[in-house]
């Protein structure tokens, strides 16, 4: 598990090795599904608290090299072959989604499938929605039962 001080520090010397450290910054933000993420108009680079604190140093070094390389690519590149070969010019072996687990138990909403499939959510579901695992496309008898679970504080705080 990483230690956010830590991630920190690693962001900070990316920053300086391959941008400009007088525009660009870093800082850790509150997503529970997506890493990271480059933000172009804020020239800022963040990485997910929650996530952060569950991945292994080396998922995380990675990470912060995917959205160095954004950084460096500029907005219009996307996970395009300029992204992808600066990417892999600053070291970063990475796919260009994130697949690794996110952080479910912080998810308000839990749905249940009448297979028992367990499905989370971190808006409120505004329309009816079938499991996946059980058909490709909506059907009743397959649709998901939707309860609200109260995250206490003290879990939701990381950090």
């Amino acid at each position: 598990m990483a230690e956010l001080a830590r991630v920190r520090v690693w962001a900070d010397a990316l920053i300086r090795l391959h941008l400009d450290h007088t525009l660009w910054t870093f800082d850790f933000d509150n997503a529970k599904r997506r890493a990271g993420l480059c933000n172009y108009t804020e020239h800022r680079i963040s990485v997910s608290r929650y996530l952060a604190a569950r991945y292994e140093d080396d998922d995380i070094h990675q990470i912060l090299l995917h959205e160095v390389a954004h950084a460096l690519a500029g907005s219009e590149a996307g996970h395009g072959r300029q992204w992808q070969r600066i990417a892999a010019d600053i070291g970063y072996v990475g796919s260009r989604l994130h697949h690794g687990e996110t952080a479910d138990e912080l998810a308000p909403w839990v749905g249940t499938c009448p297979n028992g499939h367990t499905v989370y959510r971190h808006r409120k579901p505004v329309r009816r929605s079938s499991c996946a695992q059980c058909s490709r496309r909506f059907t009743p008898e397959h649709e998901i039962a939707w309860v609200r679970r109260e995250i206490p504080r003290q879990e939701r705080l990381v950090g």
